[in-house]
């Protein structure tokens, strides 16, 4: 399918030269660092600002959760408006704005404050998050880029782990409103940068904004996302769980229709997704994302309830998972240059379910942390080796005048994916446990029995209670929490599976250069004469 844009005008100057690209990669990192630290760092404060506030779980959890929802939700329209308004105007606002809701966050008074603070620290998210990876393909050369954006892709999978235990250290030395301090510093190093650093680059429109279909983008990923976020709580059945999800397939089925008729003025050109590209590594990141977030909601129970560990130290158990991730994600864009990229994903898809299956086989409460490593090892290679030729090959199916737009579809894929694999693992993770718990129970007290199905956590804080019971009672807890552990993580390795066999058949091709005369340029180039100001 080509694609053709009409030329923007030059911005003055020659491209950049090596030592402002680096300038300008540090640069949109540190700015993507400050939104992913932001997704994770309040997981650790939940007790603190329910005990401060007397707010309810319900409410702790719709702090943590508005973030992600105007996050994902506004990624699409904002990532388009990025590439007609300007992508530095559009970094640096949503990085003041950021940098002003943090610091409201930290000083809120009430759960009332915090929560519209987050929606704020929200809306500039979905302002910087696409800005920073479309910075990047609009602005590094060609093989340049795929270093570049693998650089990007390990922060985007890394970043969140580390995150979580710079702000757990936080509380853990100082107090739960020292989180906000992390992400405010991280954007204000950011803002001062792309003043200097960051080129504008915007692309002229031959049609006016699809307001049409951005809307429709919002409604459906806050009706899908907020199913996912709300289901395991109020119950699959729910009312407000099913109309959820009713708006959310709706709008997103007439989305896709208004899409087809806008065609080449659409928001999203949903043709694309034909491509092999755009279809295979969309569905790569929905699922190698959900996994990932899917066994971060296991493996710290099992650190805390199982092995008894603080938070600070479980955060610190997960660092070699992030760190392999963050290596490999780096080197995997030589390995597609080699290999190509559909062999590139197929290895890491592979050794991620590897992975899962080696913890799935090993776990054990005596074992303990050594009895996963291996596994989560595995699981680190595996993911950074797919992610990045999946972001690349999402970005390079998108003409340059919609790098907002393939960005924020990377993004928004992600958040789904992270979603879909906590809402799904958790429930396949809390029924395993409370199958296995039923059969352990005989002799305990009822209320205390019925307290300990609800989950390990809840076991071990009633087993006290319980007299000569206590041990017996936390005992059978934590095997059928490893027992609910395995269940979970081979579910996790047939999706796996089934991704790799997908993967294999219907991956992207390997790209090959054009020869224009002068230099190879990627085919997708070819069929578009666009030029970032």
């Amino acid at each position: 399918m080509s694609i053709n844009q009409p030329p923007t005008q030059a911005s003055d100057g020659d491209a950049p030269d090596a030592r402002q690209l680096r300038a300008i990669l540090v640069t949109v990192s540190i700015a993507l660092m400050a939104v992913i630290a932001s997704v994770s760092g309040l997981n650790v404060a939940q007790t603190h600002m329910a005990v401060e506030w007397g707010a309810s779980q319900a409410t702790v959890l719709w702090i943590i959760n508005i973030y992600t929802l105007a996050l994902a939700a506004l990624l699409l329209p904002l990532g388009a408006i990025g590439d007609r308004l300007g992508r530095k105007p559009m970094l640096i606002t949503g990085l003041v704005v950021f940098g002003a809701s943090g610091v409201v966050s930290g000083l809120a008074p009430s759960a009332a404050v915090m929560i519209g603070a987050r929606v704020a620290a929200g809306v500039s998210a979905a302002m910087i998050m696409p800005i920073t990876l479309s910075v990047i393909t609009s602005t590094f050369p060609e093989e340049e880029r795929g270093k570049a954006i693998g650089v990007w892709t390990g922060v985007a999978g890394g970043g969140g782990i580390l995150g979580m235990f710079l702000s757990a250290l936080l509380v853990d030395v100082a107090d739960w409103r020292w989180l906000f301090v992390l992400p405010v510093v991280l954007g204000a190093v950011a803002l001062v940068m792309t003043f200097k650093s960051v080129p504008d680059s915007r692309e002229d429109a031959a049609h006016p904004f699809d307001t049409v279909g951005a809307l429709l983008s919002v409604v459906a990923v806050v009706g899908l996302i907020s199913v996912l976020q709300e289901g395991p709580e109020r119950g699959w059945t729910d009312p407000v769980t099913l109309v959820g999800l009713a708006v959310g397939v709706i709008a997103s089925a007439v989305f896709v229709v208004w899409e087809l008729r806008r065609r080449d003025a659409s928001l999203l050109d949903v043709r694309l997704f034909r491509e092999r590209g755009l279809a295979g590594g969309s569905v790569t990141l929905l699922v190698v994302f959900g996994v990932q977030a899917g066994i971060a909601v296991v493996l710290f129970p099992f650190f805390q309830a199982v092995l008894g560990w603080s938070g600070l130290l479980s955060t610190v158990a997960m660092m070699p998972m992030a760190v392999m991730m963050m290596i490999t994600s780096g080197l995997a864009p030589k390995m597609a240059a080699k290999t190509g990229a559909r062999s590139t994903m197929s290895v890491g898809i592979a050794l991620s379910a590897l992975g899962l299956a080696l913890m799935a086989l090993f776990v054990s409460v005596d074992g303990g942390y050594l009895s996963i490593l291996p596994g989560m090892l595995a699981m680190g290679i595996g993911m950074g080796l797919a992610m990045t030729p999946s972001t690349e090959a999402i970005t390079s199916s998108l003409p340059r005048a919609k790098q907002g737009v393939a960005s924020a579809l990377n993004d928004v894929t992600r958040e789904l994916g992270t979603a879909l694999g906590v809402a799904l693992l958790g429930a396949l993770l809390a029924g395993g446990y409370r199958g296995a718990i039923d059969g352990k129970l005989a002799g305990i007290p009822r209320g205390a029995a019925d307290t300990a199905r609800e989950g390990i956590a809840n076991a071990v804080e009633v087993a006290p209670g319980t007299g000569s019971h206590a041990q017996d009672l936390v005992e059978a807890a934590q095997q059928s929490f490893v027992d609910g552990w395995q269940q979970a993580m081979w579910a996790g390795v047939a999706v796996m599976a089934a991704l790799l066999v997908y993967v294999a058949l219907r991956g992207p091709k390997n790209s090959v250069p054009l020869d224009t005369g002068d230099k190879a340029v990627p085919a997708a180039a070819a069929t578009e004469d666009v030029t970032a100001r």
